[in-house]
Parts: C-alpha cells; structure tokens; sequence
C-alpha cells in the first residue's frame, strides 16, 4: 500500500476501483491485479525468497509496470545525512527508511553524498580532518579513501552516469568552481573560471553536460559541455534563487529548488523552458523512474525526508526515519 501511494495510486472501494488487487502470503506471496471486474491485463504471480516487505515490493514493482509503465524502484537504495547530537552522519535505507545503517561515525560534518552507479560506492564532503575533503566510501565493505583533498575546499561530488568521472567543487585556484577527473582522481580538469561561487553540479544522462549553480548576488542555473567552452545560462521563467538542481535519468528535465528561508521545488524542460511550481521542499533528487522526486521539507521544524509524484503532486513522508534528515541521494 505504502509503495503504491508513492506513485499517487489510492485506494477506494472495489466498485470504485480501475484495478482490483488480491492474494495471499504464507512463506510466500501469492499476488493478483486484475483491471476492473472483467480482469483484462492484469496477471497472476508468485513471490519466492527473502521476507514479507522483500515479496510485497516485488509485487509492487509488477504492478507499476503494468499500470504507470515505469521502471521498478520498490528495492532500490538511498543515502542521507542525518543529525547525531550536534553532528550529521551518513546513512544509507532502502528507499521507504527502512533497514537505515549508519555509514560514518565521525562525530562530525558529512554532506552532500552521491552514488555511483550501481550502489556500490559513496562519495561526499566530510570535515573529519577539520577542513573539507571529498571521501570515496565502499557501502559493501565501509572502506573510506580520500577522494579530493586539495588546498581550499572540496565540495560536491558528482558521479558521471557511466561511473568513469567525477564532477566536484573546488576553490584550490581561488574562487569555487567546477572540476571534472576521472573515477580514479586522474586527469583533473577544470571547466569554469568563475569570480563568483559555483556549487552543486549534476550531469545529463549522456554524460555530455554538467548543470549546475553560480552565486552572483541570486543563484542562478547554468550548464556547461564536459569538455569545458562557455557556459550557457538555464532559462526557466523563474527568478529568485535557484539552487539544487537533479537532472532527470531519462534526460527530459530538471528539478531544482528557488527561494530562500522559504523553498519550493520547481520543474524545467532540461533545454529550458518555463518552470512548473511543484511543492514546498528542498534537496530533490529523482528516482531512476524519472517521475518519483525525494526531498527534504520542513514538519514543525524539522527536516524530514518525503516522497514526491511529479504528475500528481502527491506527497508521502519516509515516516521510518526519525530525527532530522537531509541531503538525500537515490541510488540509481
């Protein structure tokens, strides 16, 4: 019920209902879904292995294929920030809160995390050391490497989609600006000399491109080729601050955060275009669906983490997490 409410299904009375679901779990799920009473395209399955909610996600995942036509995300992961004490640690849950394990236990700062593809490893700003430093973190093993530890700050880490390059914040020359190299650290490359401060990057799906911040009196979107050239402003028809942007895996749009004190997530055309005010929220970050948004807002003042249906606008809290959460990153 919880999985099918994040894609903004509800549930009614059979007579209401366009799809009918039934079965039975006993060691394992016997799942239904039936359209409507005459039971055309639906489907009749069974559920082996793992536990109760493993079974239930998997029949949830078929379901959604059937009626959103959408690629599965019910098993899939995501890392957060969460406040320890006076600390933010690192954590990792499926994507409903469940089973969250803390990763870091610096008694610290830790922000921004960022999968690479696959799930297999993290990577994040951690002031452990007492500056900044961008860590490469092994979820299977809890492996940590310095990742970036230049001189200045080190900011923002960004996974190409392919996993072969890295795109960060750096101020080693001066000024925060954007900086690509190799999943390695090799081959740094810096692709904007900007006076003023850049932050936030996320990459197109085809690995071509990097959008990201500059601050120059508002923040502002702009993107830029990874083979460096001159930036090109995002227009979106929105003024204010515009921050946080996460493009969309399938390519097609942006998500971002504009305000300040007061945030709300808006939506854009990946080329531009006039913007869709979506919910009060921050920190978004899309699923691999391209249509379920995670994000941070605020419930009596207090981050929580919720889950956003972009067509439908319906929102559902990740109510397993207690605490103040932030910063969330779906693996993809």
């Amino acid at each position: 019920r919880f999985d099918l409410s994040v894609l903004g299904m509800e549930v009614t009375t059979p007579d209401k209902a366009e799809y009918l679901i039934s079965g039975t779990q006993n060691g394992r799920l016997e799942g239904r879904l039936q359209h409507g009473a005459a039971g055309s395209d639906g489907f009749a399955r069974s559920y082996n292995g793992g536990d109760t909610r493993s079974q239930a996600h998997a029949f949830a995942d078929d379901i959604v294929k059937v009626i959103r036509d959408t690629p599965p995300i019910f098993h899939s992961k995501i890392a957060f920030c969460r406040k320890v004490g006076a600390n933010l640690e690192l954590f990792v849950s499926d994507f409903d809160g469940h089973a969250a394990v803390q990763m870091t236990h610096d008694g610290s700062l830790v922000a921004t995390p960022a999968w690479s593809p696959g799930g297999r490893k993290l990577f994040y700003t951690s002031w452990q050391s007492g500056y900044t430093q961008i860590l490469e973190h092994d979820a299977a093993t809890g492996k940590r490497t310095l990742f970036a530890g230049y001189g200045g700050g080190n900011f923002n880490p960004a996974v190409s989609p392919d996993g072969s390059r890295v795109a960060m914040i750096l101020s080693k020359g001066g000024s925060p600006n954007l900086y690509v190299c190799d999943s390695d650290g090799g081959n740094l490359k810096q692709l904007t000399r900007e006076r003023d401060e850049a932050s936030s990057p996320t990459w197109s799906p085809d690995g071509r491109q990097i959008c990201y911040v500059v601050r120059s009196g508002r923040a502002s979107l702009r993107k830029i080729s990874v083979n460096g050239g001159k930036a090109e402003e995002l227009r979106t028809g929105t003024f204010g601050n515009l921050t946080s942007p996460d493009w969309s895996p399938d390519g097609k749009k942006i998500i971002f955060t504009s305000g300040s004190g007061n945030f709300t997530l808006w939506i854009t055309p990946a080329a531009g275009g006039e913007a869709e005010q979506l919910v009060a929220g921050e920190d978004p970050c899309w699923a691999p669906n391209s249509r379920t948004v995670i994000f941070t807002r605020q419930i009596n003042h207090n981050p929580v983490l919720s889950l956003l249906d972009v067509p439908t606008k319906h929102v559902k809290d990740v109510g397993q997490l207690s605490g103040s959460c932030s910063q969330p990153d779906w693996a993809r």
